[in-house]
């Protein structure tokens, strides 16, 4: 079933889609960095129980759908999140913001079944409810001090393999949506994390 071979390690990832950390003229590597921000990237291994919870919470593999997603995120709050983010970004970009994240999940899961890897089963405890859910989201973008949800996304499916759904982004939809996309993204978290007091 495509949604239980759904993501893989770090290094079949980068293996499989040739997608390689730049390294300077000695051979030392470049510390990888965010896109939108001069936040250090997450270079580990990915969390995959709790990126296939993620994905089964927003439809499945084969059916994810971001709305889906963001109601069980937000549950009893979904109607007041959506309406707190139009009227703040503007129904337009939220749209957008829709739209590129199920892409976005969609793309990713596109380039990880094709490596053909076995996946964990997901997290139990991220898939018990919203709160669960947003709080382990929530952490994998805790860097030190800091949060920043391209090291959350990082955390999910890899460096590499954001990078090259950023990158798709780009050339479907142009950069503004994928900053955009971002953007919007990591206000949801903050509002999740202070609805529920995480």
């Amino acid at each position: 079933m495509i949604r239980q071979r759904l993501l893989l390690s770090v290094f079949a990832a980068t293996l499989a889609f040739g997608i390689a950390a730049p390294a300077l003229a000695e051979g030392t590597p470049v510390p990888a960095k965010a896109r939108f921000s001069s936040a250090s990237a997450y270079t580990g291994q990915p969390a995959l129980s709790e990126t296939v919870a993620m994905i089964q919470a927003g439809g499945g593999a084969s059916k994810f759908n971001s709305v889906t997603l963001i109601s069980f995120l937000a549950g009893d709050l979904t109607s007041a999140e959506v309406a707190k983010l139009d009227k703040q970004f503007g129904a337009k970009k939220v749209k957008s913001f829709l739209t590129v994240f199920t892409f976005v999940v969609d793309d990713a899961v596109s380039k990880v079944v094709a490596a053909k890897v076995p996946l964990p089963t997901p997290d139990p405890v991220a898939l018990k409810d919203g709160k669960s859910l947003s709080a382990a989201l929530y952490t994998l973008g805790e860097n030190g001090d800091t949060w920043n949800v391209e090291y959350m996304l990082d955390e999910l499916v890899t460096h590499p393999i954001h990078v090259a759904v950023m990158n798709d982004i780009d050339a479907k939809y142009g950069s503004k949506a994928d900053a955009n996309y971002h953007i919007i993204l990591t206000q949801a978290m903050f509002d999740l994390k202070a609805a529920y007091k995480l």
